[in-house]
């Protein structure tokens, strides 16, 4: 398939699936329960200040109340990723010689730079330590390539083409 330029268009991910690790959803349920108690603690706060009297000018109760809703709104982002997570284990991948999620992928840039990467979900992703996102324009770029191939990566200051070397998963279970 072309687009408007000629150029293969990149793979694209199926809509309405949220691919995570098992080990980005154990760091966002941890997540998800630390925030669960520190809302415990902020609304025993927030009900002392409340006794304190006059509410306008309490700063406990505002300070409080501000970090009630930050919580609660990270409780409920929390709550709708780890709800719409398709939870899927690297080391159970068949095809082992494609790239596909959980993959780390090492390549060689144009500048014959050797880079290493991981294919992680969204709320995983941290360039510093080599994972990057299932929807990044790398990862995208990467997917269903075999070593030797190279890609074209679609980036703001336009295409660039990288050779993948080498393709590795976790050991099996």
């Amino acid at each position: 398939m072309m687009d408007s330029d000629d150029e293969p268009v990149a793979a694209r991910l199926p809509p309405g699936r949220f691919y995570m690790t098992p080990q980005g959803e154990a760091a966002l349920r941890a997540e998800f329960e630390a925030r669960k108690a520190e809302r415990h603690r902020v609304v025993e706060i927030v009900s002392w200040a409340a006794g304190n009297g006059d509410r306008s000018e309490n700063a406990d109760y505002k300070e409080g109340k501000r970090r009630l809703r930050e919580i609660d709104r990270r409780l409920r982002y929390l709550g709708q990723r780890l709800d719409q997570a398709d939870v899927v284990d690297p080391a159970t991948q068949p095809q082992r010689d494609r790239v596909f999620f959980g993959a780390t992928v090492t390549y060689l840039t144009e500048q014959d730079e050797q880079r290493t990467v991981t294919i992680v979900g969204v709320d995983e992703a941290d360039l510093a330590m080599g994972k990057i996102s299932i929807g990044s324009p790398m990862a995208l770029a990467m997917l269903k390539a075999r070593v030797g191939d190279e890609v074209t990566v679609r980036t703001p200051t336009g295409p660039s083409s990288v050779e993948i070397t080498a393709i590795c998963y976790p050991a099996p279970p």
